[in-house]
Order: structure tokens, then C-alpha cells, then sequence
């Protein structure tokens, strides 16, 4: 029970943890001045994943 309990929490927090970085990635990408720089900034966010 207690490994069950331990699985869905991890998942849980997992989902938080995403949500959390997708919010500052979108608030990142949605402070560019232009377009170019909102290119630049996709292209640098895609190499590092």
C-alpha cells in the first residue's frame, strides 16, 4: 500500500513540477520585444530540452 501511495504522490508532484515550468517558459517567451527575439529564445529553450 504504502509503495502505491509513494507512486501516485511522485506522480502528482511530477505533474506540479511540469505545469510550473511550462508557466515560466510561457511568461519567458511572452516578455520578447519582437519577433526575432521571441525566435531566438524558442530555438534556445528546443536545444536544451
Amino acid at each position: 500500500m504504502g509503495h502505491v501511495l509513494f507512486a501516485y504522490l511522485s506522480e502528482c508532484a511530477g505533474i506540479l513540477l511540469n505545469r510550473a515550468e511550462h508557466g515560466r517558459r510561457d511568461a519567458y517567451l511572452a516578455s520578447c520585444a519582437d519577433i526575432g527575439e521571441l525566435e531566438r529564445r524558442m530555438r534556445a529553450i528546443e536545444s536544451d530540452a
